[in-house]
C-alpha cells in the first residue's frame, strides 16, 4: 500500500492499493475511490470489539474496502481543520488515541476501546475515561485537531497537558490526573480543576486546537454578534 497526505488545513489521505489489499474505516469515512474498490460492512472483530468501538466514539459497524484489480485508489478526508498522522502499528507499538481520532487503517490493524485505569482521569482530566486503542500490525491514520506537536518523554520525564490537548500516546506512557494547586488558580485560572500528567517513556502527540475549544470560540464569537 502506497499513500500520500496532502492539503491544509483540511488534509486528505489518498491510498493506492494492490490487488486484494484492504483498508478499514468508520461508517461514512470514505470520501472518493476508484470503481474497482469493493466495500463490505461488518462488525470487525466481533460483537465485543464492536461495542467497545461504540464506547470509544466510533460506530459498531466498520467498512472494509478491498482492491479487486490494480491499481485501486481510495481517499479519506479530515472532518475538521487539522492534521492527518500516520502510524506504524505493531505488537511492540500500540497507540492510545483520543475518542473519534481514527480515520482509516490497513485491515490488519485492530481498533478497540482503551479504559483509563484511574476513574478520576476520565471524569476530570478532560481526555476521557474511554479512549481508542490501535493494535495489531500495519499502517493506521488518525486525524488531529489543529496543529500537532510530537514529543518523546524519557523514562520518568513528565509533561503537563491542558484539557483536550492530548491527541495520542504510545501505550508505554503513563497518564495521571492531578488537581491544580491553589484556590485562586482553580476558580479564576480558566484551566479547570485538573491537568493531565503524562510520564515516559514514550512518544506523545499534542494538538493545538481541540474541537471543544474550537466550538467554544465559535459560540463566544456568535454571542458577541447577537
Amino acid at each position: 500500500m502506497q499513500y500520500k497526505i496532502e492539503g491544509e488545513p483540511l488534509p486528505v489521505l489518498t491510498c493506492e492499493l494492490a490487488p486484494n489489499e484492504s483498508m478499514v474505516t468508520e461508517r461514512g469515512g470514505m470520501s472518493w475511490m476508484s470503481p474497482n474498490m469493493e466495500m463490505q460492512t461488518n462488525m470487525k472483530g466481533g460483537l465485543g470489539k464492536a461495542l467497545g468501538r461504540m464506547f470509544s466514539g466510533e460506530s459498531i459497524f466498520m467498512n472494509i474496502y478491498t482492491c479487486r484489480s490494480a491499481p485501486g485508489t481510495i481517499s479519506f478526508a479530515s472532518s475538521l481543520p487539522g492534521t492527518i498522522l500516520d502510524f506504524d502499528i505493531s505488537p511492540m507499538n500500540t497507540i492510545i488515541a483520543q475518542k473519534s481520532a481514527f480515520l482509516a487503517a490497513e485491515s490488519s490493524v485492530e481498533l478497540s476501546v482503551h479504559f483509563n485505569k484511574k476513574i478520576a482521569g476520565g471524569f476530570f482530566g478532560g481526555e476521557g475515561f474511554i479512549m481508542q486503542k490501535l493494535s495489531g500490525a500495519g499502517k493506521a491514520f488518525l486525524e488531529i485537531d489543529g496543529y500537532c506537536l510530537k514529543y518523546y518523554l524519557q523514562p520518568g520525564q513528565s509533561i503537563i497537558v491542558g484539557t483536550g490537548h492530548l491527541a495520542a500516546m504510545e501505550a508505554t506512557v503513563k497518564m495521571d490526573v492531578q488537581m491544580v494547586h491553589g484556590m485562586k488558580n482553580m476558580v479564576f485560572g480558566g484551566e479547570g480543576l485538573f491537568n493531565t500528567h503524562l510520564t515516559g517513556p514514550g512518544h506523545v502527540w499534542l494538538q493545538s486546537m481541540p474541537v471543544a475549544n474550537l466550538a467554544s470560540s465559535i459560540l463566544a464569537f456568535q454571542a458577541t454578534k447577537s
